[in-house]
């Protein structure tokens, strides 16, 4: 009696708070701003780069896409607002998720808007490719930042396939149609076209590099450290991988002297975390697991 009294209760919870978590019900000082004067806002990037959209509670494991590309383009609108400040804790994730991202930066800077990062626990890989589409890039004194590289995991089960019996007939239109596949070893042609795609990813990561951190670091110096290893901040600001380190305020700080706001000048939020969306995703934690599989998919990570 006492295990289903227990269930019943964890379901309507989980039921209130889907339906919280649709409605947008936000929590106080995270939107509904009176909008006037000149503003700092707060974009926040926060877990694994995905692609796609957030939508309802399951969304909050990820970084996504589509929700972070929306909010941007609403930044680059605003007039009142003079400087973003993108507070980034991210390992990585997908490469085009990253890309996509980074592109919306550059356009909200071709706006006279300017970007203020604030690296928090991590900022890697993925990460530090949205990093470099900004003015100044600040890291906190304990930051992990780097694993500048690409990768293509794919699984081999041919040996467990024929253990248990299993054998997999392919009819395809081409030779390569069912290249990565799990039940039969790659070529030497398919392990090297696939090397093929993941060095043009890197290169793009490279040049994504030294176009946000011109004059900061050279190609040679990069290719030293560009081999997937993390570095610590400091290390990153001795090569020119950053520009600073300090905290969230002082990235605030950096940005109001960037535009020459005052320091009392309004900070928003634009797409924090409220707290019934956050309730309700560590309920689902205690249920579920996201999964994400994309057959291939390169990621910066």
């Amino acid at each position: 009696m006492g295990k289903k009294l227990v269930v019943g209760l964890l379901s309507v919870f989980l039921i209130v708070m889907t339906i919280l978590s649709l409605q947008g019900i936000s929590s106080a000082g995270s939107g509904g701003k009176l909008r006037g004067g000149s503003t700092i806002g707060v974009i926040e990037i926060n877990g694994p780069i995905s692609g796609g959209a957030g939508g309802g509670i399951m969304g909050g494991y990820t970084a996504n896409a589509m929700d972070l590309m929306d909010i941007i383009r609403q930044a680059a609108d605003r007039e009142d607002i003079k400087a973003v400040v993108l507070r980034i804790d991210s390992p990585g994730g997908s490469a085009v998720a990253s890309q996509e991202i980074a592109l919306e930066l550059d356009r909200l800077r071709e706006k006279g808007k300017k970007i203020i990062v604030s690296m928090g626990d991590t900022c890697a890989s993925g990460g530090y490719w949205i990093a470099c589409s900004s003015d100044y890039i600040m890291a906190n004194g304990a930051t992990l930042t780097g694993s500048i590289g690409v990768i293509m995991q794919l699984s081999n089960l041919e040996g467990l396939y024929e253990k248990l019996g299993i054998r997999e007939e392919v009819i395809k239109s081409g030779e390569h149609k069912d290249m990565g596949s799990v039940s039969r070893d790659m070529t030497e042609e398919e392990r090297q076209i696939l090397k093929d795609i993941v060095g043009d990813s890197y290169n793009q990561f490279l040049e994504q590099i030294l176009k946000g951190r011109q004059g900061k670091i050279t190609r040679e110096e990069l290719l030293e450290v560009a081999d997937g290893r993390i570095i610590s901040s400091h290390q990153a600001l001795e090569m020119g991988l950053i520009d600073g380190i300090g905290n969230y305020y002082d990235a605030l700080a950096v940005a109001r002297e960037t535009v020459g706001l005052p320091e009392d000048s309004p900070v928003e939020v634009l797409n924090g975390t409220d707290f019934w969306k956050s309730l309700g995703w560590k309920a689902m934690a205690l249920l579920s697991e996201q999964v994400q599989s994309p057959y291939y998919q390169l990621r910066y990570q």
